[in-house]
């Protein structure tokens, strides 16, 4: 697993990132390259901008702790075609050069946040997780996407 927290293997998503153009295109799934960038910075917006998403409820959260949380930060990729949680779905086109700025933003202020900042740190779904769960979490859902589009 990449760590997304060192500025090497961070400037290695960016440069992926910028690969990319507005005519990729997808091997797998149905989102658009737009879509795509915008659903990856739905992981972001929930620990920077919160208040755009609406917090789960107490048994949704016990759900989402106890059978999709191990799936989210372990280690294991995910596989193409994984079902997305509701709030990840994009339906709409997207301006790509937005959502691609955005995104590298995010990731830059992670890299620069810096593993201490995440450590014990509570998510929007799965509570206080270690630094290294963050990291997964983050490193292989870029991963998972940016090869979707084969970058």
């Amino acid at each position: 697993m990449q760590d997304i927290f060192n500025a090497k293997e961070a400037q290695n998503y960016i440069d992926r990132i910028n690969k990319l153009t507005p005519e990729s295109q997808r091997k797998w799934g149905k989102m658009t390259v737009d879509q795509m960038l915008a659903h990856c910075n739905v992981t972001y917006e929930m620990v920077y901008e919160p208040q755009k998403h609406r917090a789960p409820g107490g048994i949704a959260k016990f759900i989402l702790k106890s059978f999709v949380k191990p799936k989210v930060v372990g280690e294991k990729s995910y596989p193409q075609n994984s079902p997305t949680a509701p709030q990840f779905i994009i339906k709409e086109n997207k301006d790509f050069d937005s959502e691609k700025k955005r995104l590298i933003g995010f990731i830059q202020k992670t890299q620069q946040l810096g593993r201490e900042a995440f450590d014990g740190k509570e998510s929007f779904s799965f509570g206080r997780l270690k630094a290294q769960e963050w990291n997964n979490m983050f490193a292989k859902h870029l991963n998972h996407h940016l090869s979707q589009f084969g970058v």
